[in-house]
């Protein structure tokens, strides 16, 4: 039996879980009534937002004929179906690295867009075949010749080696298939050598314990084997292993190139890591596959359990969905104002959202979130570096010689005549131009280096705002800069919330600082004193706005009469204020943290 081991990439929204459920179709693996669904999205949340959050590996069988030969062969083919967003490009980079190919699938109507380079890219730096695919061949908008020549022209792939598909329609799959079964090379594995199977994935079932998901790359698996896990040298016997096809199905053993699951009772969350090797317990592989490159977090911020949860409770859900999300990473935080939580690590906005959606879907928690920021590098006076990801960590400003912020390359694809008001945006971020490139006659790749800081908040939004809805993007960091920045304090009643503080370029701090002391404003409720908030660097206020107590008529009743009673009676009322106003605690609304991101505008 011959083997086919290839990732399905490319931009969100062009088409890979549909190309995906044709393929499971054509195989014979699911039928036309189940080809609706996006089977391999199985997620609520995938479902609702239309998009890949997690990459599901599938196997299926197909039977070929093999060029030269004359005799039917049957292939096994597992594929893996990424996300396209930039925030899950981890996803994809851990498919990839699963892999011998790739189907590169570029929309006939949207063509080239900045994750299918990005992506494309990440392809060929793994060293992957790729076989560029343009679907939705069956729309009337469809321009399959000119996005031919944009795969050409953009990422070198010649124009006549791209195959046209419809999947919605089935029209090329058989194509396509054969393609995939000639030109995609085997797993490059030796059978006879001692067991090493990459874990890619994993899932906490309540029943079983971790479900491990692993590409075999030497040797074989077996039911009732004794395996290690190399990184945590944690041995475990096999109580059952499968493959997705895409349901589960059971089998005895999982050969070199194979992908499947095993489960081995395993109860102990952190003995699993994405990108561990698993071996045989007794004739253990002389040393560990690669593994992956450690994440690097982008956004961070954190999460207070809400009212009718337990921090327990909390780090339990956090704990599990750790584990089935590598990229998401988290460690205990106290805060004043809001207790005990956990500081959390993201690889972007998107990515922060989905992971507290599925915390309280999943797993029934209530959230309180603060506003994300970056992570900063501090050169200190005795020149040591020192990382802190939240405005809180900042040292003592007389022991801080710079501060840097991370620096971002971006590539924007959108349409020639959005260049004006997109280069526009860049500007007023801080972005530093690079250059300008054309794809054909209507559409161009911008590049600009900007402060990660300046892009967290709403550039997407703006971008798709100054594009009608055609500009794309995608990101890399390229390191750290110094800057003018300086940590704002908010000051609530005279008192400080260190989570409302937030670190920003000296230039933008009074603006920024007065639309934000705006928005709490609103946000906070009125008291029964008066509210002072103000926004300082270190002990100099430069913005303050004030939310009136709620009146109360003392003079009311008292009609007519000599005007010292009413006096008597609002002076009263003034010394009460000032003495609750010494000892009264100001309630902050959830909504007031996430004013911060609102004022990033």
């Amino acid at each position: 039996m011959q083997i086919r081991n290839f990732s399905i990439i490319a931009h969100i929204d062009h088409g890979k879980s549909t190309l995906s459920d044709r393929l499971l179709m054509r195989a014979g693996a699911i039928t036309e009534r189940e080809f609706q669904n996006q089977m391999l999205d199985d997620m609520d949340l995938e479902r609702e937002r239309g998009i890949t959050i997690k990459a599901s590996a599938v196997t299926v069988f197909h039977d070929h004929i093999a060029p030269g030969k004359t005799e039917l062969e049957q292939y096994m083919l597992n594929f893996i179906d990424t996300p396209g967003h930039v925030d899950f490009h981890y996803e994809v980079q851990k498919a990839l690295q699963a892999c011998e190919g790739a189907i590169l699938v570029v929309d006939a109507t949207q063509g080239v867009q900045a994750q299918t380079v990005a992506n494309a890219y990440a392809a060929i730096d793994v060293g992957l075949d790729i076989i560029p695919v343009i679907n939705k061949i069956d729309l009337p908008s469809s321009r399959p010749v000119e996005v031919a020549e944009e795969i050409e022209q953009v990422l070198g792939f010649r124009a006549e080696e791209c195959i046209l598909v419809s999947a919605k329609t089935g029209q090329g799959i058989d194509e396509l298939i054969s393609k995939l079964c000639d030109q995609l090379p085997p797993p490059r594995g030796l059978a006879d050598a001692p067991p090493r199977a990459l874990i890619f994935d994993s899932v906490y079932d309540d029943y079983r314990g971790v479900i491990v998901y692993v590409r075999v790359v030497d040797g074989e698996l077996r039911k009732g084997q004794k395996i290690r896990l190399m990184g945590t040298d944690r041995d475990y016997q096999v109580s059952d292993m499968g493959k997705l096809m895409p349901r589960p199905k059971q089998v005895d053993r999982i050969g070199p190139g194979e992908v499947g699951y095993l489960v081995a009772a395993i109860k102990d969350l952190h003995d699993v890591r994405i990108g561990d090797t698993v071996t045989d317990a007794a004739a253990p592989a002389p040393e560990a596959l690669p593994g992956y490159k450690p994440i690097q977090q982008m956004v961070f911020c954190d999460f207070y359990p809400g009212a009718k949860t337990q921090y327990e409770d909390l780090r339990d859900a956090m704990d599990r969905l750790q584990l089935n999300d590598s990229s998401f990473t988290f460690q205990p935080e106290s805060s004043d104002a809001l207790g005990f939580g956990f500081r959390c690590g993201f690889l972007g906005l998107l990515h922060m959202e989905i992971i507290q959606e599925r915390l309280e879907r999943e797993f029934n928690v209530e959230v309180v979130q603060t506003a994300p920021t970056v992570t900063y590098e501090i050169l200190l006076s005795d020149n040591s570096i020192k990382r802190i990801d939240a405005p809180s960590a900042l040292p003592n400003p007389t022991l801080v010689q710079e501060i840097r912020e991370p620096y971002i390359l971006m590539n924007l694809i959108l349409p020639s005549d959005s260049v004006g008001a997109m280069m526009k945006l860049c500007e007023d971020r801080r972005g530093v131009y690079k250059k300008t490139e054309y794809i054909g006659s209507t559409r161009v790749i911008l590049v600009y280096e900007m402060p990660l800081a300046e892009v967290i908040y709403d550039f997407y939004d703006r971008l798709k705002s100054a594009t009608r809805g055609y500009g794309t993007m995608d990101y890399d960091l390229v390191g750290f800069r110094a800057g003018e920045l300086v940590k704002m304090d908010i000051l609530v009643n005279g008192d400080r919330v260190d989570a409302l503080s937030v670190i920003v370029h000296r230039d933008h701090a009074e603006n920024r600082g007065r639309k934000l002391l705006v928005r709490l404003k609103e946000e906070i409720d009125r008291h029964l004193f008066e509210i002072p908030l103000q926004a300082a660097i270190g002990g100099k206020v430069i913005a303050r706005e004030t939310i009136k107590s709620v009146g109360k008529n003392v003079t009311a009743k008292c009609y007519g009469g000599d005007i010292t009673r009413k006096r008597k009676l609002l002076e009263k009322q003034k010394e009460g204020k000032k003495r609750m106003k010494r000892v009264g605690s100001v309630d902050i609304p959830q909504e007031a943290f996430m004013a911060i991101l609102e004022a990033g505008d």
